[in-house]
């Protein structure tokens, strides 16, 4: 199983997880930023990391981008244009900085969690709303160390 094709099914296993703050229990809860960073630790392309504590409405009152601070550790945006691989990351602007985080299972269908539905299956193409949001997408630096 190639490096992508293991990501998308890791990050399969995360279906049906109910949206819960701060959490990355498989099965019992999880959010839009440890959701990637959960499936990439558990592939080992990246090791465990703890953002700390965040507010679940932070990118509604600040500026800070907090949520891309942590993706660019691992990660490098693509080219506007270039079209996002599985396992790579889509992020999305909710409030005043970048707050959402999505894997790419075959581009335009991504994987995400989400306040009220839990990790489940979208395409950007039927979302008006997540194309509106959609800043851009990100590969992880690992992708040139592995077999992609």
């Amino acid at each position: 199983m190639t490096t992508r094709a293991a990501v998308v099914a890791e990050a399969m296993t995360w279906l049906g997880t109910p949206h819960h703050h701060r959490a990355r229990v498989k099965g019992d809860g999880v959010d839009c930023g440890q959701l990637p960073a959960a499936v990439f630790e558990a592939c080992g392309l990246i090791p465990h990391c703890d953002p700390g504590e965040y507010p679940h409405d932070w990118h509604l009152h600040q500026d800070e981008e907090r949520y891309l601070e942590h993706v660019e550790r691992f990660c490098d945006r693509l080219p506007d244009g270039m079209q996002p691989l599985p396992g790579d990351l889509i992020l999305f602007r909710y409030g005043r900085c970048i707050s959402h985080g999505a894997l790419v299972v075959e581009w335009p269908l991504i994987i995400h969690a989400c306040v009220g539905q839990g990790v489940i299956l979208e395409y950007v193409s039927q979302s008006p709303e997540l194309q509106e949001r959609m800043v851009g997408a990100w590969r992880l630096r690992a992708w040139a160390e592995v077999a992609a």
